[in-house]
């Protein structure tokens, strides 16, 4: 059986994904046609209902949660794993609704984050997530939200931090921050789905015997990163919510969708 599955490039997506996808654990007769794809892409393609398993933040879920199913393995949640903000220069906090901020895609987390702490923020700039420090940089704007493995490099860019938007949220909700899970589209069946999530949990399970060796299929889609870097990502983002959302994580995911219909 063929099924379409999309995530993105980046080291703790492959990891999760690397022996599921090329068959180093039996996939019992499942197939999978491989999307790799930025999250923003992801999330379009969710509310287009395009593929069949797909990551996306869990900031869209609210929008596609008529047609696709929550899984409970292969998501990004945790604590210290928050988008941050950042500028060139230090910004006092009450003066950032005054600035430009450049964001990653209006349906991420991220945004949605942001949102959370400078809800009168009037001038955003939505660009890819590579971007952002170099449109601060060059001046296109003020400050940024960055994610992904750009937390750990912003600083060589000589980039400072004003904010630390997920420890925002856990100190104002005391959850875990829901970066972004799993979907499955209602086409495909329960059993389906089911199989599918536990073979994610497989496929995981693998990768955690053989940490921390990063296999070729991580290394050849993750951007230019050290293996450092690589390493870094993937403790940050891959936990124990990776294997199981749990009753916390469902929680959290909740908490975000309660704000969001709140603002809607």
């Amino acid at each position: 059986m063929k099924l379409t599955l999309g995530f993105s490039p980046c080291p703790n997506d492959t990891f999760i994904f690397d022996a599921l996808v090329n068959h180093k654990i039996d996939t019992e007769g499942f197939e999978f046609e491989v999307m790799l794809e930025d999250v923003q892409t992801l999330n379009e393609w969710a509310i287009q209902g395009k593929l069949d398993f797909s990551k996306i933040s869990y900031a869209v879920y609210p929008l596609v949660k008529d047609h696709y199913h929550l899984l409970k393995s292969g998501g990004a949640l945790g604590k210290g794993v928050g988008p941050l903000l950042v500028a060139k220069t230090q910004i006092p906090i009450s003066e950032i609704q005054n600035t430009s901020v450049a964001l990653p895609g209006k349906n991420t987390t991220a945004h949605f984050l942001f949102t959370q702490a400078f809800p009168n923020t009037g001038n955003k700039k939505f660009m890819l997530f590579h971007e952002i420090e170099d449109a601060i940089l060059c001046g296109k704007a003020d400050a940024g939200v960055i994610i992904h493995e750009n937390r750990f490099t912003y600083q060589q860019k000589g980039l400072v931090k004003l904010m630390d938007l997920g420890e925002y949220w856990e100190q104002t909700t005391g959850y875990p921050i829901p970066l972004g899970g799993i979907v499955a589209h209602q086409r495909t069946n329960e059993q389906t789905r089911n199989k599918v999530d536990r073979l994610i949990r497989k496929s995981l399970e693998y990768a955690f015997v053989h940490y921390p060796l990063l296999t070729e299929y991580v290394k050849e889609h993750s951007q230019e990163m050290s293996e450092d870097v690589m390493q870094q990502h993937i403790d940050l983002y891959v936990n124990n919510y990776s294997l199981d959302l749990g009753e916390d994580g469902m929680k959290a995911i909740e908490q975000m969708m309660k704000i969001k219909s709140l603002h809607h």
